[in-house]
């Protein structure tokens, strides 16, 4: 007998769920429903036919029918089977059909299509191969994967929609599939080609705003921030028409006239018109409407601030021009955290259940007013606080800088300020510092917060150096970052080193061909473990060899050695701030100098005792990530100084001034060199630093670092004179940053290393050595933008301009007469080896005490150093 066809779910099911609603079929127990007049049977088999790579036992297995099954056909039964089979997203095709009627016993033939496996994609008309690679693995294009009807159209929007993002508005993609066969005419697969027709970009020519009287044309199209027109001169914007871009424009010059105080303003139609191929015009009608004006605003349901302390947080009065924008940001405003709003006013006191509705009351004439009413709810508390994935660093380590701690109330900024915390500590990675807040419960007035951290290498083999002209300059050592010194006895806590309990110590060995440092150092940043009291100590040696900057060469018959110990206590303040920092240090030096004796260093032979004291006050408010701050300040001010010798040690320098006069005049060295080993027995001196850096995150993650230094170093005795040690050395990499023997060698790319001598210093020669300068100024400007902040990696482009200069008294400095640089540079940070990069530095300037033009291109290689 002929087939008889029963697929007819899609239609019939839809017509049988909406019977059932209407008249309340809710029997439980009915296994099937006719459905235009079907007959009740019972199933005696089921055939499967057609194309599958699944065998008859699985297909049928998937309808979930079993031979006995009573069931209606046509019926609900049989349309549910087909419902579910279709969902499985296997099959194209599928039909049911009786094959025949044994009395009651029905023989049921299921004819299904498999979706067909993609075996081959080739894609046309893209040029570049690893863009035609991109288009394939961004849609999942891989060999195997069933291609459905839900797969072709997203992949071709999915094209197209990338293509009109980058101006090419007449972007069209055709997908058509080949079937494959086997060697017996069986299919296998289906081979796709992806035709991408891009056409041309599609460029604006003009844009023309009409209906605009209160802005003018000009700041109109100046709020289209991403939607510009063709300007040559203009080639860091593009003047494509992206659609998600513009509809972002739009919607910013409505934000811009409701911050006038329009309130009503709206765009009453923009038109794309197309020129030709190349390019479109534009063209926005806006209705500006009237300006209003805020009336009266009132406050409901506060009781835990005051109308007036609520008003002061808001800043708007009656009768100021409407600013709705303004008005939502002092509300709330999502983009800053930590922003002066009424939201994180209730936030940071414990109402993390509270509720800030402004709500328009009246309306009238160019006024209106406001109420704004607020739910308080109940004052929140920390129940438990959990720290999770720190498998090195110890509890207490982490538990000491948390400042949500169980009981304590709720404070979104104790939250941000705990996240800050933990990242400064460089032992996890900051991007990945989310806290969730856990079982919050408005009744009971409690929540639970989760820390999950993911440890980073905190210890560094160092590898610092650089070459900036006077050739390299290399560090190696071994930095422990998170290292336990109550282990170091402990056998089984060696992996490889006692670590997780937050303290550093460091062993380094310096080395150029103007230098030779060791040094040991070791800090405890919780001195007793219970309050933020760092202690830190050094132990050094060096051996200092005269340096030419000019020649690039370095004397080894000339030179002085030094031995040094410090020990330092920094407290964490709490007032003006927790961020401020208050340190001290008491540190000695002793000097032995052999045949070195060049302008400051008149005594060839001798020694030399440096006691000094140096007490500090910085803030660092940076945000959490310390390899890339996106945001925050750090500004840092110390004196250092020694006791003033020459009130109390019975020398009268006045007449050994005179005397040194007198063996300059006579040119008697053998006379000079004893009267500066009396003048600089025990250095005297007092010197001061100032230091600032802002970081602004400008957009995405682009930031602009500023920074401000500054160093003077004077003496108490003009008559004793100021010291030959302690001085700033200006020019190159910076490698050395601050020598053991108090120099500090300040950076300034595109120059050689230590080549800014003051300008008032006569015109330099193969017989003139940079001793150094009693005050530097330099000043920087550098954009940031990372490629990745991955944690194993962090890699990061700038691209800087700064300037520098060296005085040897405050009669010649002059703050803006600077020597110029300007370039490009790359880090990289992976924390065993500390911070990498190159940096490509201009100098506009000639180097002081030449006359050689611009000095022109410096490469300088960074290794663990910091600009």
């Amino acid at each position: 007998m002929e087939k008889q066809v029963i697929n007819f779910y899609k239609n019939t099911f839809l017509f049988v769920s909406v019977i059932c609603f209407v008249f309340g079929i809710t029997r439980t127990n009915a296994q099937d429903l006719s459905l235009s007049g079907g007959k009740k049977y019972t199933l005696g088999s089921i055939t499967v036919t057609g194309n599958s790579s699944y065998n008859e036992r699985t297909v049928i297995a998937f309808t979930g029918l079993k031979k006995g099954d009573e069931l209606f056909i046509p019926g609900k039964k049989l349309s549910e089977v087909l419902e579910s089979l279709w969902e499985l997203g296997l099959f194209s095709d599928i039909n049911f059909y009786l094959l025949k009627v044994e009395e009651d016993v029905a023989h049921l033939e299921l004819e299904i299509k498999e979706v067909p496996k993609l075996s081959e994609v080739k894609v046309r008309g893209v040029s570049k191969k690893k863009k035609r690679e991109n288009i394939i693995s961004d849609n999942q294009l891989n060999k195997g994967t069933k291609v459905t009807e839900n797969l072709i159209a997203n992949t071709k929007n999915s094209i197209v929609k990338d293509l009109r993002k980058k101006g090419y508005l007449n972007a069209e993609v055709d997908i058509n599939t080949i079937e494959v066969n086997d060697s017996l005419g069986q299919p296998v697969g289906v081979n796709m080609v992806v035709n991408v027709k891009k056409g041309d970009k599609l460029k604006i020519k003009n844009i023309t705003i009409n209906g605009n009287e209160k802005l003018s044309d000009k700041k109109v199209r100046k709020y289209l921030k991403k939607t510009k027109k063709k300007f040559p001169l203009r080639f860091w914007k593009r003047s494509k028409l992206i659609p998600e871009d513009y509809e972002a424009d739009k919607a910013n010059i409505i934000d811009k006239y409701n911050e006038r105080g329009y309130r009503d303003a709206r765009i009453v139609s923009d038109t794309v018109i197309k020129r030709n191929g190349e390019e479109l015009d534009i063209a926005i009608e806006i209705n500006e409407g009237n300006r209003y004006y805020f009336g009266n605003i009132s406050f409901i349901g506060n009781s835990a601030y005051s109308d007036d302390e609520l008003s002061r947080i808001l800043g708007i009065k009656k009768g100021d021009p409407y600013n709705g924008v303004l008005f939502q940001k002092k509300i709330a405003d999502p983009s800053k955290p930590d922003a002066q709003d009424i939201t994180n006013q209730y936030q940071n006191t414990g109402y993390l259940f509270s509720r800030i509705v402004p709500v328009e009351t009246r309306i009238y004439n160019d006024t209106i007013d406001y109420e704004i009413r607020i739910k308080e709810g109940k004052v929140a508390y920390f129940n438990e606080v959990l720290i999770t994935g720190n498998d090195r660093t110890n509890d207490n380590v982490i538990y000491r800088n948390l400042l949500t701690r169980p009981g304590a109330r709720y404070s979104r900024q104790a939250i941000m300020s705990t996240i800050r915390e933990l990242g400064q500590l460089n032992f996890f990675d900051a991007e990945k510092l989310q806290p969730n807040i856990k079982n919050p419960d408005p009744n009971e007035g409690t929540l639970d917060i989760e820390f999950p951290l993911v440890e980073t290498g905190s210890s560094q083999i160092e590898l610092q150096g650089g070459y900036g002209g006077g050739g390299f300059i290399g560090t190696l050592g071994l930095r422990f970052n998170n290292f336990s010194l109550r282990n170091i006895f402990n056998k089984e806590a060696y992996q490889p080193v006692p670590m997780g309990d937050g303290q550093s110590i460091a062993i380094r060995a310096q080395a150029s061909q103007a230098f030779r440092v060791y040094s040991l150092s070791f800090v405890e940043p919780w001195l007793g473990g219970k309050k933020p009291v760092q202690l830190s100590f050094s132990l050094s040696q060096t051996t200092q060899f005269l340096f030419n900057p000019f020649t690039r060469q370095a004397d080894r018959n000339r030179k002085f050695t030094i031995a040094g110990a410090s020990i330092g206590i920094a407290k964490r303040l709490q007032i003006p701030d927790r961020y401020f920092t208050f340190s001290s240090a008491l540190s000695f030096q002793q000097f032995n100098l052999n045949n070195f004796n060049t302008g400051l260093f008149t005594f060839p032979n001798g020694t030399s005792n440096n006691l000094a004291f140096t007490v500090g006050l910085s803030r660092d408010n940076t945000f959490s990530n310390p390899i890339y701050p996106k945001g925050g300040s750090r500004f840092g001010i110390t004196a250092k100084f020694t006791l003033p010798y020459s009130m109390f040690d019975g020398r009268d320098y006045a007449e050994l001034a005179a005397e040194r006069q007198v063996a300059l005049d006579n040119n008697d060295a053998e006379e000079l060199a004893r009267i500066d080993q009396i003048r600089f027995d025990w250095l005297e001196f007092y010197k001061i630093n100032f230091n600032a850096e802002w970081f602004n995150k400008l957009f995405g993650d682009l930031v602009l670092r500023t920074n401000v230094e500054f160093g003077f170093l004077g003496a108490y005795n003009s008559d004793r004179g100021i010291p030959p040690f302690e001085r700033f050395f200006v020019g190159g990499d910076g490698l050395a940053g601050v020598t053991l023997d108090g120099r500090e060698i300040i950076r300034l790319r595109g120059y050689p290393n230590q080549s800014i001598i003051p300008r008032t210093r006569s015109t330099a020669s193969e017989e003139t050595f940079n001793d150094g300068a009693t005050i530097y100024n330099k000043y920087t400007l550098e954009l940031r933008y990372p490629i990745t902040l991955n944690p194993s990696a962090s890699i990061y482009t700038l691209a800087f301009i700064e300037g520098g200069a060296a005085f040897d008294n405050f009669q010649d400095f002059t703050p803006f007469e600077l020597s110029r640089s300007a370039g490009l540079g790359l880090r990289i940070f992976m924390p065993a080896f500390g911070l990498l990069g190159i940096d490509f530095g201009y100098g506009f300037d000639p180097i002081p005490g030449t006359n050689l033009g611009p000095n022109g291109w410096e490469t300088h290689f960074i290794i663990g150093q910091q600009f």
